[in-house]
Parts: C-alpha cells; structure tokens; sequence
C-alpha cells in the first residue's frame, strides 16, 4: 500500500487539530522515506521581532514526521510523539519555510525521524523525533 501526497493532504484536514490547519501546511512531496511540506509565511505565525515563532515551526515539524511516517508504513495508525528536539539555527523573516521529515527508522513500537528546516535556501532550524506507534 503507498501512502501518497494526496493521501497526506486529506489526513492534513481530518486528523489534526483545528489550530494545526489553521498553519495552513501545504503537502509538498510524499515519497517513503520521507515527507516534504511548506510551512507558509504569516504573520499570524510570527513572535516579536518579526520572526516566525519556535512553536509554529515546532509544530510544523511534528506534523511533517506524522506523514513521513505513514508514507514508510503505507497507511496511518494511531500515534503520539514520544520526544521532538529542536535546533533553532536563523531566524525566518518572511519568507516560507521547506519542511523535510524523514525517517530513519521504524520498529514495532517506535519510529525514529530526522527534520529539517529551509527557508530562502538556507537551514533554518533542526529536529529529531521519536513517536510511538499505538495501533
């Protein structure tokens, strides 16, 4: 079973959130192992200084992994972030930001990812995930 892009979009609106949607997350690219989505430029997203908050991309980050997940298992299951580290490297002003989450690992319980972050080209922030696989 293949996981596809449009497979990540319909979970995007019916699995998360309310407040996740409204970060308006694009889906990008889903290919196993990985999953690639745009977190739009909004000011609505933005702390004081301009830049787009640590919590936004966070959060960005932590849904990226959902889906990179599902594309390696072919379908969603039930799952709940364990740890999510985050390196935040350059403030984003203005610009959107590329969201890779890919997967290093699935096992029996645990999935293990590696996030990273570009805005304008450039590394913007870094994360690693570990979920637990419920179902």
């Amino acid at each position: 079973m293949t996981f596809s892009a449009a497979d990540g979009k319909k979970l995007l609106t019916t699995n998360f959130a309310p407040w996740v949607q409204e970060l308006g997350l694009v889906v990008e690219e889903i290919e196993a192992p990985s999953a690639v989505l745009r977190l739009p430029w909004s000011d609505r997203l933005t702390r004081h200084g301009g830049a787009i908050s640590g919590q936004a991309l966070m959060a960005a980050a932590d849904t990226a992994t959902v889906l990179a997940i599902c594309a390696v298992r072919g379908s969603y299951v039930d799952m709940t972030t364990v740890q999510l580290a985050t390196t935040f490297q350059r403030p984003v002003m203005e610009s959107d930001v590329l969201i890779t989450a890919t997967v290093s690992k699935v096992g029996r319980t645990l999935a293990f990812a590696d996030i990273t972050m570009h805005a304008d080209g450039r590394l913007a922030a870094h994360a690693t995930t570990v979920y637990a696989l419920l179902g």
